[in-house]
């Protein structure tokens, strides 16, 4: 058994096809991300990955609709989407496949 620490992974990043990771893998890439209340993501959208967040708990905004604690969203390659925290906000994300360099910027 080995045991890591969230704080040691990238922006929460923990599994997928980057380093450093817990599983490293092309098959998908998943994070915990933490942000606090008023931080912003810059519009993006991945042209191969679909990406799922889950709001675990917090309230954010998302293409101008906002989701609460237990709201999953899907995104589909190509379809784009900002984020902003509108309270402290923990998320859970997963992309298939894990692609690097699949995010751009709008």
């Amino acid at each position: 058994m080995k045991t890591f620490k969230l704080s040691d992974m990238t922006k929460g990043w923990f599994v997928g096809d980057f380093s450093p990771a817990v599983l490293r893998t092309d098959a998908a890439e998943v994070a915990v991300k933490i942000y606090e209340s008023g931080t912003v993501e810059q519009r993006h959208l991945h042209k191969v990955a679909q990406e799922v967040t889950l709001i675990l708990n917090g309230r954010a905004r998302m293409n101008d609709t906002i989701y609460e604690s237990g709201d999953i969203v899907l995104i589909e390659p190509g379809e784009d989407t900002d984020f902003e925290a509108l309270t402290d906000v923990t998320t859970v994300v997963v992309k298939l496949p894990s692609v690097a360099g699949d995010k751009y910027e709008c």
